[in-house]
């Protein structure tokens, strides 16, 4: 018998029947892991803000409290033996317990650290993860330790567990996405996770009192002999790199997915899902390898391995060349994501198969190399979303992701011994070779591709490119700027050739006498802060951007370039909502947020009732709050019901918590005086000026005689009658993020 065949006779009946509901019960807990997971997520960033260093807090603080959790299953592995049934029914119950009041948890501790250090709230961010976390990574290595003794075979038990808590998990992405955040929002989310833990916890103990033999096997298991192990030091570094290149490739083709989909929420659900339906296939064949020579063991692997290599060296061709469709590019993204996971999600069942006696420390050993693997992503995340995407574009973190990939495959085949030479493997790997080469060529005007799909040859070509770790904007021949693949502006400050709507920045004097001190959240193309910081009374205009490639962006265009000398302009780089939050005591005469799509990732967190509540505490008395509703009816039913005193002006809500001043004459008289650069918004002279002028002033006499249902402006009284019966956007129900792609609103 090889020492890689199961040292055991098959498992009784009873043990089978056993295994397989220990393995329902874990999909259940992958499963609500995952809801989770989306959901703190969600939390955690209105503590943190929406930007690149909260998401890898979050991703890092999670990964800790697994690692963290990995160390403690595998400690009471030893101990608890013959009780892992019963510890796995305590976890679920704590986290079950945890996850009910988790929301109310996370708002109230975000609330008491408001404005401190970012380190310190990361900080705090780890603690509020690390109890769930914790309990959720300690039960991989107790279980892994309950199956060893059983079957004698740790890698078989690693891929059984690994693949269906990783393939609960994928359903949980899929089904969150679909059947339960556009319907039920954060909160009964979260009940509905609870309640799978609670049900895994009571369905444990029943699983424990109905075949507690099961946890003492009647022949234990015969050792491997040492030969036939891989060190210690070597399979722990395999693990580790594994996880570094893994966590690096799902950064990099989340972004691919976020462009191709306009920045939708599903972008993330669907990478992730593509993501843990591959690591759940690798596991499921690597656990299945036992039954092989150790040779053709390790050639599989290896084969995988050159697989995802492909995958990822072709797929940025492959977007160019037949990615004429949206589905085709999700379907090229989501395929080279499962590929590559696939490939990667193999080394974990066969590293612990290969360097992990099935012994009574079997469990200990497996949470040390769960824990470097958790450790290599957490480092890969970092690596890539820091350092990479500020410092190359995306063909060269493509190439840069395929080269590490390159460097797992060769430095497996040195562990193991397994040979490069063999057709099959010297065809793949010249096949990769080639594709890495050509890689740069096949890949030209990738971003047209991307953003524009069949009208790629009709549409203005992309002429600029600003990759960095918070985005990817592009600027258009016709001066188009797109944020994340979708419209976020353009570089024209002229009212009368009005072509991105900059009559809503100038009206500004139409809805407030005198707006001194001005917020603006989002920079975008710099044309509306050239404007509202050329307005004749703003004494003072400060800017929260999220991402900095605006900035440096706006400086190297004419039309903008002068906002960055301008000393009335004060640009910070910070998250608008928790920049608010964190500075209470600012109030402003008027703050303007003009806000991305509605539909979009996470803008939920300035469309929501609870966001204009915050924007109101920071006006001062009169301040007006004026913001894009993207023509979203509950949008604008929302801020109505927070701030009744407004109205609709275009797609924009103008809101405040006393009576509006709409005043045309003082309009007309502010844009007469307006100069920017010098040059004067309207010349009347010209007769297209004084049309334009006219042109605004038409609304005034349905204004004056209560005529304002239509057009223009629409008061919010009328605005709430037209919206009746529809939701307000809170915190909770993420408006319209998770519903509208699904052709709900």
């Amino acid at each position: 018998m090889s020492t890689f065949q199961k040292a055991r006779g098959p498992l009784t009946s009873g043990e089978s029947s056993a295994t397989r509901l220990l393995g329902v019960l874990f999909f259940f807990s992958g499963f609500a892991a995952l809801i989770y997971q989306i959901i703190w997520q969600r939390a955690l960033f209105r503590i943190l803000g929406v930007n690149i260093e909260a998401v890898t807090i979050v991703v890092t603080a999670f990964m800790v409290g697994l690692g963290l959790g990995s160390l403690a299953g595998g400690a009471l592995s030893r101990r608890l033996a013959g009780k892992a049934i019963p510890l796995l029914a305590v976890i679920e119950a704590l986290t079950a317990l945890f996850g009910l009041f988790s929301l109310t948890i996370f708002e109230k501790t975000g609330a008491m650290v408001t404005g401190a250090p970012l380190p310190f709230v990361a900080g705090v961010a780890l603690g509020l993860v690390i109890v769930p976390t914790l309990l959720m990574g300690a039960t991989l290595p107790v279980l892994v330790a309950h199956l060893t003794r059983a079957s004698g075979l740790t890698g078989q038990s690693v891929g059984y567990l690994y693949y269906v808590n990783t393939i609960g998990a994928a359903f949980g992405c899929v089904a969150g996405a679909v059947l339960i955040f556009p319907f039920v929002g954060m909160q009964a989310a979260i009940w509905i996770a609870a309640a799978m833990n609670a049900a895994v916890s009571v369905f444990a103990v029943w699983l424990h009192l109905k075949r507690p033999e099961t946890h003492a096997p009647q022949s234990p298991p015969q050792r491997r002999e040492p030969h036939a192990l891989m060190p210690l030091s070597t399979v722990l570094a395999l693990g580790a790199l594994g996880g570094f290149v893994s966590l690096s490739c799902e950064i990099f083709l989340v972004r691919l997915m976020y462009v191709s989909t306009t920045g939708l929420a599903y972008a993330f659900a669907l990478t992730l899902g593509a993501f843990l339906l591959g690591v759940a296939a690798g596991s499921r064949e690597a656990g299945a390898l036992h039954e092989r020579p150790p040779e053709a063991q390790a050639e599989r692997v290896l084969r995988e391995l050159a697989l995802a290599l492909i995958a990822l060296v072709f797929c940025l061709p492959a977007l160019r060349w037949l990615g004429v469709l949206q589905p085709l590019q999700m379907a090229i993204i989501g395929l080279a994501t499962y590929l590559a996971a696939r490939g990667l999600g193999m080394l974990l069942p066969y590293l612990a198969e290969r360097g992990v006696a099935a012994d009574e420390r079997a469990g200990l050993r497996v949470s040390w190399l769960y824990m470097a693997n958790i450790a290599g992503s957490a480092t890969g995340g970092v690596l890539t979303g820091f350092v990479l995407m500020d410092a190359l574009t995306t063909q060269e973190i493509a190439l840069t992701v395929a080269g590490l990939t390159l460097l797992t495959l060769i430095a497996f085949a040195a562990a193991t011994g397994a040979s490069l030479r063999s057709s099959p493997m010297g065809a793949m790997l010249a096949c990769a070779a080639a594709g890495g080469l050509a890689m740069p060529l096949l890949s030209a005007n990738l971003w047209d591709r991307l953003l524009f799909k069949e009208r790629m040859d009709t549409a203005s070509p992309v002429v600029e490119t600003v990759e960095n770790r918070s985005g990817v904007i592009h600027v258009l021949a016709n001066g188009v700027v797109l944020g994340g693949g979708v419209y976020d502006g353009r570089f024209n400050t002229d009212l009368v050739d009005d072509a991105n709507g900059v009559v809503r920045p100038f009206a500004l004097s139409l809805l407030h006498p005198a707006p001194r001190r001005v917020l603006m959240i989002g920079l975008s193309s710099g044309s509306w802060a050239r404007i509202i910081a050329s307005h004749p009374q703003v004494e003072s205009l400060t800017v929260i951007e999220i991402n900095p490639g605006y900035v440096a962006l706006s400086g190297r265009h004419r039309e903008t370039a002068s906002i960055l000398t301008d000393p009335k302009v004060k640009i910070i780089a910070d998250d608008g909502r928790r920049w608010l939050a964190s500075h209470r005591d600012e109030r402003f005469d008027a703050i303007v947020a003009n806000v991305t799509f509605n539909y979009r990732a996470n803008v939920t967190n300035l469309l929501s009732r609870e966001f204009v509540e915050l924007v109101a505490a920071h006006l001062s008395p009169g301040g007006l709050y004026f913001y894009n509703t993207t023509s979203s009816n509950r949008v604008q039913r929302t801020g109505c019901l927070a701030m009744p005193q407004g109205l609709r002006f275009a797609n924009h809500m103008a809101l405040s918590r006393e009576a509006l001043d709409v005043d045309f004459e003082r309009w007309r008289s502010t844009l007469l005086a307006y100069r920017i650069d010098g040059r004067p918004a309207l010349d009347l002279s010209r007769e297209a000026d004084a049309a334009k002028l006219s042109e605004l002033m038409s609304p005034r006499d349905a204004w004056r005689e209560n005529r304002r249902e239509e057009g223009l402006m629409e008061p919010c009284a009328s605005v709430l009658a037209r919206t009746q019966g529809l939701e307000p956007v809170t915190d909770d129900n993420m408006g319209t993020e998770w519903r509208a792609p699904l052709g709900l609103e």
